[in-house]
């Protein structure tokens, strides 16, 4: 990036043009323009415009004017002080007094004082909010922050039966997970991600404020925890299961078979999940000990530290130096070699990752020519969204990771992909292509757009991150719990690039906790040559005395505010420090035969058979992938038994075991990266008990088939007073069981909703003793599959020979918050949690 400042004021930035993905290149660069006039109190209004094609509808040219209630920027540069007044206009437009979503009241609006999500979006959305209020929005506007919080917190419906009902406390407020994936909660349960947001308001708030909003808060995370404590979480290896936080489209970061049988999806682990359980945990210990409840935060404590281990046990990949993004679902466990920033980020900021680890993250996650992409490596066949995107709320979030980890390289880049794509898109973006920063593509030589497939000007929570970079990472002022923390992080190329000339930038009227701050600081001299690193910090004042780099509430309301009442904190910068330099670079290869920036396809294991000694012969079949250019791995309950095998026949030489799970992923010979697994092919003995079985009783009759179900089912089962059970399960060898459900759930689309069905399954042996209690999850499923079996999310246990009865009970899902009554679809009039049932199957899984 260069800068080009004129006498008239004017300034323009330019870019290379980065044409991997059309081959035409009229230009060789890209350019964003900035003029500016200033009102008699100083404060200007600007106008922006950009050479890069926009999408259909949205503006080349834009005007902003700055607010003398919010923060300004003084930098010498036109360019990076206007940037920030349009994050801050673009709050603004944000900030609304009703918000709206077709299938929520009617389409009518709904009075609050909220943030809105996006120009495209009009709701509130739990996790968009919350990430967006932590990376920023909390500093400059923490009231609305918590009003939008609120909002997503709900208790149960009135006349809930006490048989749904499970943990927590009074009720049962909780925080709510929007409309997703198999009907939402616990197939996605990032619910937790509005601890990150709750906590950036608890510490900006004014003290009334908060000592208002902080029980509020601890009631909710309580009943959130201890919920997903019961229906979200393995006892077996101490994680929570659930979608993958913030990459919600199934077919973009999941195995494509996964994507029409959610039950998978929603027994397998994500790090970006179980991390977001972490920081919940984490904040309810903090405000149980606060508010006097130290049993509650001790136990918390204990609750944080375990899964602080698990998620290092299970996840990190010593080999890659990065951690897993997900885990395989049941019946395969594995940790993938898939990789998203979002994740590592948010491992490091919260402490997951040690020094070590956060060194070896930060110097081992790919980034392309204008940054991070998301996800890595990305999906073949499929459209830009999360796949193949940048998202610059997760540039953020890389960027608060390498100032945790003094990454001067990574920091760098992540300066330039949000400087760049703020300027260039005259907004902040939802998201844009990762080779070309560009907000919309189409595939090479034809007229199909390729995407983003979606993309929404002023998205919160890109600017929320816009909004942190400058305030938090910049200028490096944050709130703690007991005040403020001064400690800028600028690079000696940040120096250059953005400031240029300039010895001092200013960030002027921020208000935090009713104390207005200024923050100056020196500059060093710009040097010719200098090396690559950051700045020390080399003195600090605030009003003139040495101080920081933190202050106390106290110091700061006993501070003069001499200057008509605003109190100046004065940092000079001091000699350059190398920190950390390694970063991994990827070039630009946007098509999919480039294999060194996707993954293979996905291969099938299509059949296996046992030989004559009772080894298991698996057959490898991979219609997708060019032959040659990828080997096999073979997993065997989730551990690696075999690498480098071919298609075809592989026989398992380990032991003819009576029961076993497999999966296989393909590795790409040039580059090494890996498949999403295969599906698992389980080879243990299967006891199927079909609906019209005697041994099955409900006190729902039996359906005769029909067009949607070719044997007979119980249709529509699952209301509080439904009841089911299976009798004379024999287990005639020790070892683990899997117990699922074959069911449908129609209730409505696959990708939205808040129906998904889920149940208490309980088994007891022939004495009634219950040897084992599961919540168990029977997820939207397409019209499509009917004619195929698709089965529940498994209660698995240890049985000893003997023979076992199953009974299903009921449980509680997201139409059963009140919330969730003005609701349009299925779950919205009435709490709908059914599910239309084949049978029941009990799997030998060892």
């Amino acid at each position: 990036m260069t800068k080009d400042t004129p006498a008239a004021a004017d300034a323009t930035l330019r870019f290379a043009r980065n044409d991997a993905i059309s081959d035409a290149n009229p230009d060789a660069t890209l350019s964003a323009t900035f003029s500016a006039t200033a009102d008699a109190a100083g404060l200007r209004s600007y106008r922006h415009s950009t050479t890069m094609a926009t999408r259909e509808g949205d503006p080349s040219t834009v005007s902003y004017t700055e607010s003398a209630a919010l923060p300004t920027v003084r930098s010498g540069s036109l360019a990076f002080d206007a940037l920030f007044a349009n994050a801050v206009h673009e709050m603004r437009q944000n900030s609304v007094s009703a918000i709206q979503d077709g299938i929520y009241n009617g389409g009518k609006p709904i009075g609050c004082e909220c943030f809105e999500t996006g120009e495209k979006w009009h709701y509130v959305w739990t996790r968009d909010l919350s990430y967006a209020a932590h990376l920023g929005l909390a500093l400059l506007d923490p009231q609305r922050v918590r009003n939008s919080l609120e909002f997503k917190l709900s208790g149960y419906r009135p006349g809930t039966p006490a048989t749904v009902l499970a943990a927590g406390e009074g009720d049962g407020l909780q925080i709510l997970q929007d409309t997703g994936s198999g009907g939402s909660w616990p197939v996605s349960s990032d619910r937790v991600s509005w601890a990150f947001g709750a906590d950036a308001a608890l510490r900006a708030l004014p003290a009334a404020e908060r000592a208002a909003f902080a029980p509020t808060a601890l009631r909710a995370l309580v009943n959130t925890v201890e919920n997903d404590r019961v229906a979200a979480f393995d006892t077996q290896d101490g994680l929570y299961t659930g979608e993958q936080s913030f990459l919600d489209w199934r077919e973009q970061t999941y195995a494509d078979w996964v994507a029409n049988d959610l039950a998978h999806m929603a027994s397998a682990k994500a790090l970006s999940t179980n991390v977001a359980h972490y920081k919940a945990i984490t904040l309810a210990a903090r405000l149980a000990a606060e508010q006097g409840r130290p049993a509650l935060a001790g136990k918390y404590g204990d609750w944080a530290a375990q899964l602080k281990a698990a998620i290092n046990k299970r996840f990190w990949l010593p080999e890659a130096g990065l951690y897993s993004s997900l885990t395989g679902p049941h019946f395969d466990g594995a940790a993938l070699h898939k990789f998203d920033w979002l994740g590592l980020s948010l491992a490091i900021t919260t402490g997951v990752a040690d020094a070590a680890q956060t060194a070896r993250i930060l110097a081992s996650y790919p980034h392309g020519p204008v940054g991070a992409p998301v996800i890595y490596p990305q999906q073949p066949g499929m459209p830009i969204y999360h796949n193949r995107a940048i998202w610059p709320f997760v540039t953020a979030y890389g960027l608060d990771a390498a100032v945790a980890g003094r990454n001067v390289s990574v920091a760098d880049e992540a300066y330039a992909t949000l400087m760049r794509g703020a300027a260039l898109h005259a907004s902040n973006m939802e998201n844009m292509e990762w080779l070309s920063g560009a907000p919309i593509v189409r595939h090479p030589g034809q007229a199909a757009l390729d995407g983003p497939v979606i993309n929404s000007r002023r998205q919160l929570w890109s600017v929320g991150a816009y909004l942190g970079m400058v305030v938090r990472n910049v200028f490096g002022v944050d709130v703690t719990d007991d005040g403020v923390r001064v400690a800028p992080f600028i690079t000696t190329r940040l120096r250059r690039e953005a400031f240029g000339g300039s010895g001092r930038i200013e960030l002027r009227g921020l208000r935090l906790r009713g104390k207005v701050l200024d923050v100056n600081i020196a500059l060093p001299p710009a040097r010719e040559g200098e090396a690559d690193g950051y700045y020390g910090i080399e003195l600090m004042k605030l009003d003139g005395r040495l101080g920081g780099p933190s202050f106390s509430w106290k110091q700061l309301e006993e501070a003069t505010g001499a200057n008509n009442g605003t109190s100046v904190i004065d940092i000079v910068l001091g000699p350059v420090r190398a920190g950390e330099q390694g970063i991994k670079r990827v070039a630009g290869q946007p098509r999919e035969t480039s294999g060194a920036t996707f993954a293979p396809f996905d291969p099938v294991i299509a059949g296996w058979s046992r030989d004559a000694q009772g080894q298991v012969q698996l057959t490898i079949a991979d219609p997708r992938n060019p032959a040659g250019e990828v080997s096999y791995n073979v997993y065997r309950n989730g551990a690696l038994a075999a690498e480098g095998v071919a298609a075809g026949v592989w026989r398992d030489t380990g032991g003819a075991a009576r029961a076993a799970c497999y999966a296989v992923e393909a590795v790409s010979r040039a580059s090494g990266n890996r498949s999403h697994h295969s599906a698992p092919r389980c080879v243990g003995e299967a006891l199927e008990v079909a609906v019209g079985d005697a041994r099955l009783r409900s006190s729902v009759a039996a359906s005769a088939p029909d067009g949607m179900h070719k044997s007979a089912y119980l249709k529509n089962w699952g209301a509080a007073a439904d009841q089911l059970t299976v009798d004379g399960l024999r287990v005639a060898t020790a070892g683990r069981y899997a117990v699922q459900l074959n069911y449908r759930n129609l209730s409505y689309p696959i990708n939205t909703g808040v129906t998904n069905a889920v149940k208490r399954l309980v088994l007891r042996d022939a004495n009634g003793k219950i040897v084992a209690e599961r919540i168990i999850q029977l997820p939207h499923t397409p019209p499509d599959t009917a004619q195929a079996p698709v089965y529940s999310t498994p209660a698995i246990a240890w049985l000893e020979p003997g023979v076992y009865r199953a009974e299903l009970g009921d449980h509680f899902n997201m139409s059963h918050l009140q919330s969730n009554s003005v609701y349009g679809g299925a779950g919205g009039a009435q709490p709908v949690n059914r599910a239309d049932i084949g049978g029941l199957r009990m799997l030998a899984l060892d």
